[in-house]
């Protein structure tokens, strides 16, 4: 997803938002994929929507700090606008935020290790 980084231009120093930024993806992929593999399963096929009710606001406002993170980080990293709106559709596809959330940190520590 990151783009190549030799077009790019030099990236500020990131500090802990990398760290906020994997931590927000993490918990907004599980709670994606509570919602998708068991709230959702649950109202569906046994008619119990009380948890899809719950687990989604849950994600809804997970994935609200996830988009809050994601531009914080893209700002610093300067990545293209594009490269950001993929980042943040991650959130809303099961299992993508994990890999984005990969892409993403190998990117930013090379980066940060090219830049010494």
């Amino acid at each position: 997803m990151p783009a190549d980084t030799s077009k790019q231009a030099p990236m500020r120093p990131v500090g802990p938002r990398l760290l906020i930024y994997r931590i927000s993806a993490w918990v907004t992929g599980v709670g994606l994929l509570l919602l998708t593999f068991v709230a959702l399963p649950l109202k569906y096929i046994w008619d119990i929507p009380g948890p899809t009710t719950v687990i989604g606001i849950a994600h809804g406002w997970l994935y609200m700090i996830y988009i809050v993170c994601t531009l914080v980080l893209a700002e610093r990293v300067r990545w293209r606008p594009v490269t950001a709106l993929l980042i943040l559709l991650a959130g809303t596809i099961p299992i993508a935020s994990f890999v984005a959330e990969r892409k993403v940190t190998k990117e930013i520590e090379s980066r940060q290790a090219a830049a010494g």
